[in-house]
């Protein structure tokens, strides 16, 4: 079984969309279209700091490349580096540091091993879940 075929049987019978298994619901606000009510709550919320000149720089949707000791992780096929997808990144202005922030229901196993070769990499990921 190739590693393409090994995928495919994995995913079959699941949802094709796997928001939906986690009960979200993709949000557009302003016009930007988010992958739940949350982080488009949190992204709002983000805003407010900067134009208060708490935070600057916030970008969402950010590319950090996974790498170990040994190279970058590289995909099944090999071919391209793996990345995790910040949800927001920003400057805190009191802290001085770049903040790396996700914004999850529950941490998965997956997450969990990005998060600690992230760590590694010396970048630390601020969880924030919603409040209710």
């Amino acid at each position: 079984m190739t590693a393409q075929q090994y995928g495919q049987s994995k995913t079959a019978g699941q949802p094709e969309d796997r928001r939906r298994a986690r009960r979200t619901k993709r949000t557009e606000v302003d016009g930007i279209t988010f992958d739940s009510k949350t982080e488009a709550r949190r992204w709002q919320e983000l805003l407010l700091l900067q134009e208060a000149g708490d935070i600057c720089g916030l970008r969402r949707q950010v590319d950090i490349g996974l790498i170990t000791r040994d190279g970058p992780v590289l995909t099944d096929s090999g071919c391209q580096q793996r990345i995790y997808s910040a949800d927001f990144v920003y400057a805190d202005n009191a802290l001085g540091t770049m903040v790396v922030e996700g914004r999850k229901g529950h941490e998965t196993e997956k997450f969990k091993l990005i998060k600690a070769i992230l760590s590694a990499q010396g970048i630390e990921i601020l969880i924030t879940r919603a409040k209710g």
